[in-house]
């Protein structure tokens, strides 16, 4: 078990070498990851040439790339009852409340950041910061409610 017997402590030219090796391999990671979604949407954009989707894509005035194939295969998976895939289409064409719902948790969770370092220091010694993410904590917790009724 660790504690305080055991546990070595770092010189700080030992931790700021640690801290490089660390940012090194952010940065890698960071930019590999950019790179996996930069090829993604290349892959997404290419045209396909299928003969069951290109006639339906083309039919609808859809552009004949693999996106719109993947998004028809997910709509046709969902109009044969796949309830995964019907909330799918839902959640990513406007639909469903989920997505507002991220964006509300994301907002009430930077509101809290705010007033915590206000808090801590100082800067805005008025209340209306806290105010401001009760109102949207409750907001929120209300949304979270009312959709678990619907």
């Amino acid at each position: 078990m660790a504690n305080e017997n055991n546990l070595r402590r770092l010189s700080p030219s030992e931790a700021r070498e640690y801290g490089k090796k660390g940012g090194k391999a952010s940065g890698e990671a960071r930019r590999r990851k950019a790179n996996f979604r930069k090829t993604l949407n290349l892959l997404l954009t290419a045209e396909i040439d299928n003969e069951e989707w290109k006639p339906v894509l083309e039919s609808l005035g859809v552009e004949c790339t693999l996106e719109s194939a993947l998004l028809m295969a997910q709509i046709k998976m969902a109009l044969a009852g796949d309830t995964q895939a019907a909330k799918f289409v839902a959640q990513y064409s406007g639909q469903s409340a989920r997505a507002e719902e991220d964006l509300e948790n994301k907002k009430a969770d930077t509101e809290l950041i705010k007033a915590r370092k206000e808090a801590i220091t100082g800067e805005n010694e008025n209340d209306e910061a806290l105010d401001r993410l009760d109102q949207i904590l409750k907001e929120v917790r209300d949304n979270a409610v009312k959709q678990e009724t619907e």
